[in-house]
């Protein structure tokens, strides 16, 4: 685990949050993170789709976007890389930040056991067995996705990233400090084929050749025998409870 100031993460705010610009959702983690205090926060956005800076190159994007806002289901853009994520309703978002005198070298994979260790205690409490792999043909698959079912059943129920900043200020000559924001999304009780259309419609109008099968991802919803028509409610308190027991390792 990558060393930091430690301690229990401290959650903002102690609820479930909406953001209608998931970009920006984060944005009030960096300072206290920055000032040695690990932060937290679940949270949902609306319809809509996120993906990475570098799909600027795509000559279309800026009418595509245009469009897509205008059908209801608006495109926002990261500074962090990866691929495209979808947002909305039935989908949750888990994001932890705290400080390190690490290198992203040395504490990467550190980093992501942090945040599948988080959900998947939160998941457990509902039945659902999860581990990590890759899950070629999921949307932003990694090797750090959490998954539900083992070999080519696996499907995607989480996918994972972290972006790493430097925290401003400190002095010459002295080891560098970042904070790392660990962010992870979660399929709770969404419609899987209609995130699907949306995110292959809007690849195919700009033209990425990036093909996604909602096959291969599973909701939570999905993997329980019975029907909770306050499953997002439910799971939201479940990362909740696992957020406030879980801390950094500063060792």
């Amino acid at each position: 685990m990558a060393a930091a100031q430690g301690g229990q993460f401290s959650l903002r705010p102690p609820q479930l949050g909406f953001y209608a610009d998931p970009t920006l959702a984060e944005a009030g983690l960096f300072q206290p993170a920055a000032a040695g205090q690990p932060v937290a926060q679940v949270w949902q956005g609306p319809q809509s789709l996120v993906v990475p800076a570098s799909y600027k190159r795509y000559a279309s994007l800026a009418p595509v976007r245009e469009q897509f806002a205008a059908a209801g289901c608006p495109v926002f853009m990261r500074k962090s890389g990866g691929g495209l994520v979808p947002q909305g309703p039935g989908i949750l978002n888990l994001s932890l930040a705290w400080s390190t005198d690490r290198t992203l070298g040395e504490a990467a994979e550190g980093v992501y056991h942090q945040l599948c260790g988080v959900l998947s205690g939160a998941l457990a409490d509902s039945g659902v067995a999860t581990h990590f792999q890759a899950v070629e043909g999921s949307f932003c698959d990694g090797r750090f996705n959490l998954a539900c079912g083992e070999g080519e059943q696996a499907r995607k129920i989480a996918g994972t990233a972290q972006y790493w900043q430097a925290i401003p200020g400190q002095p010459v000559g002295e080891p560098r400090r970042h904070v790392v924001l660990a962010h992870a999304v979660l399929l709770v009780d969404c419609d899987l084929d209609a995130v699907h259309r949306l995110a292959n419609q809007f690849e195919a109008a700009i033209g990425s050749g990036r093909l996604y099968q909602a096959a291969k991802t599973v909701s939570v919803a999905q993997m329980l025998t019975r029907r909770n028509d306050r499953l997002v409610d439910n799971i939201a308190r479940a990362l909740l409870r696992a957020v406030a027991a879980s801390g950094v390792d500063a060792a």
